[in-house]
Formats: C-alpha cells, sequence, structure tokens
C-alpha cells in the first residue's frame, strides 16, 4: 500500500452558530462541538482510507476558548499518523467573527478511527506521511499518544473486570 500524505486527508468544515446551537450563556453547546469534531474527523479518516471508518476513542477535546452565537465555528482535520488499520486523526476547531475576521482557536481533539471492510471487519490502511513543520510535529509524537491509548485500553479492561463487567 503506497503511504499518503497528510494534505490528502485535510478537510475543512464552517458553520455559523445560531442561537438552538446555544447555552446559557449564548456559546455553544459542548456537545455540539463533539458531533462536529467526529464529523470532519470521520470525513478525514475516510478521505485517507477510502473506506468505512467508525471511531474507535478520542483522546480529548480540549476546549480553550467560547465559541459564541453569532459567530462561525471552522474546523479542520487531517491524518496524523497510522498503525494496522487505525488512523490518528487531529481536529483544530476554531471561531470566527464573520464581522472582523478575526479568528481564535477554541478546541483541539485527537481521534483514532478504524477502516472497516464490506463485513464490518478492520482492514490495513495507507501509512501517512508528513510534509510541513506543523504536520510533522504530529507525526512526530504520534506514538507517545499510542503508547497512552493502549495503557489506558489496559486499565479500562482492569477496572472492568474488578466490578465484573465482560470487557
Amino acid at each position: 500500500m503506497d503511504a499518503k500524505p497528510m494534505s490528502a486527508s485535510r478537510t475543512y468544515m464552517t458553520d455559523i452558530v445560531l442561537p438552538p446551537d446555544t447555552n446559557h450563556h449564548g456559546t455553544i453547546f459542548g456537545g455540539k462541538v463533539m458531533a462536529y469534531v467526529d464529523k470532519i474527523a470521520s470525513v478525514a479518516a475516510m478521505r485517507h482510507c477510502r473506506k468505512p471508518v467508525v471511531t474507535a476513542s478520542t483522546d480529548s477535546l480540549d476546549f480553550l476558548n467560547p465559541i459564541r452565537v453569532g459567530q462561525a465555528i471552522c474546523l479542520e482535520a487531517m491524518v496524523t499518523w497510522t498503525h494496522k488499520t487505525s488512523m490518528e486523526v487531529y481536529v483544530q476547531v476554531e471561531s470566527e467573527d464573520l464581522l472582523t475576521g478575526e479568528r481564535l482557536l477554541t478546541a483541539t481533539s485527537y481521534l483514532t478511527f478504524v477502516a472497516l471492510d464490506k463485513e464490518g471487519k478492520a482492514v490495513p490502511v495507507p501509512p501517512v506521511y508528513p510534509e510541513t513543520e506543523a504536520e510533522k510535529f504530529h507525526f512526530e509524537t504520534a506514538q507517545n499518544r499510542y503508547r497512552i491509548r493502549k495503557e489506558r485500553r489496559l486499565y479500562r479492561s482492569q477496572h472492568q473486570k474488578y466490578y465484573g463487567i465482560q470487557p
């Protein structure tokens, strides 16, 4: 399988934040942001592997600044690392004041997706490679995030076993 550049999976999404999207503070619901993040990440993952995908995990979703009603939510996603059947996807979320053009970083997240065949079984994905300095940062730090994910899965299975839950 030929490796693909990160830029081949780069995906953008923009939407305007309206009153039904917001809480009593006039800022977008965190759950709404989470849905956008999962959606754009899945598109980036499918662009990379050209297969159906499922979300395997979300490492974190760090909210840094609010997005207010009337502003745009701007998302960017790309595959930053691959394993055998899985892909790590980085998502960056910004707010944009549509009247001034000012943009502000509002959230970041890493998610893991698994590629599937027609029977729903995991299938291999192409390797990915970085081209820019920013892409190199994500790529070079991905192995550590992978290790942390494995440790988290081990802890979760031990926790479930302790409480008599089948993993």
